[in-house]
């Protein structure tokens, strides 16, 4: 760790610790180790048990479900839970949404959702990218036209992580054509019980059920579920794709992926000079892990309006992600032909799943802003 911890904050790492090794189950402790992902009742029953310490959005005012953390102490619970390994809070409600609604959101927004939020009451998905609206979001179609106290919403999201467990949708919306395609876009809040809500799956490579597209034709949407003014939505996605991209590193969960490297090769008991060239491998990554954490406190203190915050989330985002998909090739080779198998949990409860992880984690360098694009951002601040 790049800064001294206080003791304050070591009683509460030791705090968080003890709670976890109390509170989680051990079958989903161990469904994690084997690289299984948890369902959505494991997820909602392991926040609300987080939230009963404010543990599930620990940065938040107590006022409205938080724990009133700073960044180290929020920095310091997220580790100790990938480190478990257990459930993260989910991520669009705590670290996404949250975030936005504190910063840009009206007062009766933040009373009407945050609690709810941070104890899973409510499950959101985050509508941004469409067909050709991808890395370059700001040329999105989704369009929102005022009708009274409404918005009559039409259009399709695609990629849309988890909508078919979601019960909302936090969504960017065309709401008028400027000049500047960033101007004219608002964010909205949609049940996606509302009528004119189709959901339809998308299974991805791995063989599971992750993404979605979501259409809307004429749904209709209360004109008080807008966050900040309209037209003003890009301020919004700029400050929450900082958060994103921070957060996509996963520096955490690289640790503890490559501690489950050195546990298989105990398992399978190799030696000699096999094992010297993994051991090797195991190494460098750990030091660019390590790499990637002092860069995470680096940008301790600093305000998501900071420049220099949008990048190094930018670099946390490129580094984290492409040593995320080493580790998923490393781990794929050590698991030997073990490593090819599909099948679903219910169907292989002990077996692996870095077969599948491995196709999953090819797009973790796409999501939040693609590698590409982050180059290209760091490219223009430096010039």
């Amino acid at each position: 760790m790049d800064i001294q911890l206080s003791q304050t904050q070591i009683d509460l790492r030791d705090e968080v610790r003890a709670f976890i090794d109390a509170r989680l189950p051990a079958e989903l402790r161990k469904k994690m180790r084997l690289g299984h992902v948890p369902d959505r009742q494991e997820v909602v029953d392991w926040q609300r048990t987080l939230n009963e310490k404010g543990w599930a959005a620990p940065h938040w005012p107590k006022q409205y479900g938080g724990a009133d953390l700073g960044i180290v102490e929020r920095i310091l619970v997220q580790e100790e839970l990938y480190r478990a390994p257990a459930p993260q809070p989910l991520s669009m409600n705590v670290s996404m949404l949250g975030p936005v609604l504190l910063h840009f959101g009206t007062e009766a927004l933040k009373q009407r959702w945050l609690p709810k939020l941070a104890n899973l009451d409510v499950w959101f998905c985050q509508g941004f990218s469409e067909p050709g609206s991808g890395s370059d979001l700001a040329s999105l179609r989704t369009a929102a036209v005022r009708d009274g106290d409404h918005y009559v919403v039409n259009g399709q999201k695609i990629w849309t992580t988890t909508a078919h467990w979601a019960d909302w949708i936090f969504c960017l919306v065309r709401t008028s054509k400027e000049s500047r395609k960033q101007d004219g876009i608002s964010m909205l809040l949609i049940d996606l019980r509302s009528p004119g809500v189709v959901i339809r799956p998308i299974r991805s490579i791995d063989g599971h059920h992750h993404f979605n597209e979501v259409f809307f034709e004429d749904v209709r949407v209360p004109a008080d579920n807008l966050i900040g003014e309209e037209g003003r939505g890009w301020d919004c996605t700029r400050f929450l794709l900082t958060h994103e991209r921070a957060l996509v590193a996963k520096i955490g969960f690289c640790y503890e992926r490559l501690s489950r490297v050195r546990e298989i090769l105990d398992e399978r008991g190799l030696r000699g000079s096999a094992r010297v060239r993994i051991e090797d491998e195991l190494n460098l990554l750990r030091a660019e892990t390590r790499a990637m954490e002092m860069i995470q406190w680096r940008m301790v203190g600093l305000d998501p309006n900071d420049a220099r915050a949008g990048d190094l989330a930018s670099v946390l985002k490129i580094k984290g992600t492409e040593i995320q998909q080493r580790i998923a090739a490393l781990l794929y080779r050590v698991e030997g032909t073990r490593a090819m198998t599909h099948k679903a949990l219910a169907d292989a409860p002990e077996a692996p799943t870095v077969g599948s992880y491995y196709h999953y984690v090819r797009a973790v360098t796409i999501y939040g802003g693609t590698n590409e694009i982050q180059r290209e951002l760091l490219n223009r601040g430096m010039f």
